[in-house]
């Protein structure tokens, strides 16, 4: 690779086509010195990560570091992220829709989870890279965890949980239609027989929180849809970091203390627009707690979409008849139909 390739830091590498731990310290330290990630050392960053074929776990570490950075903090306006800083963003760390390496899917994550605004299809882009993965069995992601083409195993009900809960950080408190969308597109491409059991229960939560929070004021939040049910019924554990240890066991295919940081970031995030949305109700007086009439007819032109109701619709509309306290008769009509 020509050293133009890297922009104006080509000397910082010891050895062409590799980076060592003492390559990423030169960086920090004659890069980055001013604690400020420019757009030329971005897109300096971006060109090292994809030129150069062995790379230290240091650098990747520092890849996330600094394009997260930049993304969020550095990059106008600070703390949100434009459609075209996102549109950038997607352009450098994927081809043909799929990201390149489980470090950019990281650096996607960790965006989402940071920010305190980011467009809505980057979460759904950030689901879609696990969807891929799971429903083809193709990607550096299923490689990463050596997946079962057609079968979503405890990992990637993982992964699929800490996407959704970074997104919460940038986009709201409750599941979004896109997003409910694609765990519906999971949901019927792979095996209920052979999915793990966590999946129908992350399925039906998070399905029915996009729809209870539709115009509800005391529908559960994101936080609560995406916790696991013990964790709900332990009152002494600390969710967010008893969720980075468990996903610290993925195989140590992401860096360390990615899952901490997501579900750290996100929380505080989530706390904020907790407290603003609460503000905005006081003030509008809304308290409306029913599935309305799109939203029911969206939920049962999915579930009939594939002509069959299987396991966890059924368990979706069994959560929705004993939780939502108003549900479309359109909705009742189906639960009753499924039950008979």
């Amino acid at each position: 690779m020509h050293s133009e390739n890297y922009g104006p830091y080509a000397e910082l590498l010891e050895k062409p086509g590799e980076i060592s731990a003492r390559d990423v310290l030169r960086f920090r330290r004659e890069v980055f010195q001013d604690g400020i990630v420019s757009q030329l050392e971005a897109d300096a960053v971006f060109a090292f990560n994809d030129a150069v074929a062995v790379k230290c776990t240091e650098w990747n570490e520092f890849f996330v570091e600094a394009l997260t950075d930049y993304t969020v903090m550095q990059a106008e306006p600070r703390g949100y992220v434009s459609n075209a800083n996102a549109q950038w963003l997607a352009n450098r760390i994927s081809h043909d829709g799929v990201v390149d390496s489980v470090s950019e899917l990281e650096l996607l994550v960790r965006v989402l989870a940071k920010s305190t605004q980011c467009p809505a299809a980057r979460a759904g882009f950030a689901l879609a890279q696990i969807a891929y993965a799971v429903v083809e069995g193709e990607g550096p992601l299923a490689r990463g965890l050596q997946l079962t083409k057609g079968v979503i195993g405890e990992a990637e009900v993982d992964l699929l949980r800490a996407v959704l809960y970074a997104a919460g950080g940038a986009n709201g408190l409750s599941i979004s239609r896109q997003e409910a969308e694609i765990l519906f597109d999971i949901n019927e491409r792979t095996d209920g027989a052979r999915n793990h059991p966590s999946w129908q229960d992350l399925f039906v939560r998070a399905t029915a929180n996009y729809l209870m929070a539709v115009s509800s004021r005391n529908a559960p939040t994101r936080a609560e849809a995406l916790a696991r049910q013990e964790w709900l019924e332990d009152t002494d554990t600390d969710v967010t970091g008893f969720m980075g240890q468990v996903f610290s066991g993925l195989g140590g295919i992401f860096t360390e203390g990615f899952f901490d940081d997501v579900f750290t970031s996100a929380h505080v995030q989530m706390e904020r627009s907790w407290s603003e949305k609460n503000r905005a109700f006081e003030a509008e007086a809304l308290a409306n707690e029913q599935i309305d009439a799109g939203e029911a007819q969206w939920l049962i032109e999915r579930i009939r979409r594939d002509g069959a109701v299987n396991a966890n619709e059924r368990a979706l509309l069994s959560f929705l008849k004993a939780e939502s306290h108003h549900i479309d008769p359109s909705v009742k009509s189906l639960i009753d139909e499924v039950a008979a």
